[in-house]
């Protein structure tokens, strides 16, 4: 939308994050970036990577958090349905 010249419909856009059910997945991932944040470790440019993906069962503990290049991040192998093998 950068070539918009209305305002953003924020409220229908909320609205929509919560029909589709992404509304939590957001929030698990807002408090990995927050935990890093909070323990003041520069994450600028860099990922954050769970070792074990949330959508197999992982949490947000330290212990499942990593940085990683976005790169290397975005780069594992996938099944069919989009979840990491």
């Amino acid at each position: 939308m950068p070539y918009v010249n209305k305002p953003r419909p924020y409220k229908k856009e909320y609205k929509q994050l919560i029909a589709r059910g992404e509304l939590p997945v957001r929030e698990k991932r807002r408090a990995a970036r927050d935990a890093y944040d909070k323990a003041g470790i520069d994450r600028k440019g860099k990922d954050i990577d769970h070792k074990k993906p949330l959508s197999l069962g992982g949490g947000n503990g330290k212990g499942n958090l990593r940085l990683t290049s976005p790169s290397a991040n975005r780069s594992y192998p996938r099944q069919s349905n989009h979840k990491p093998k």
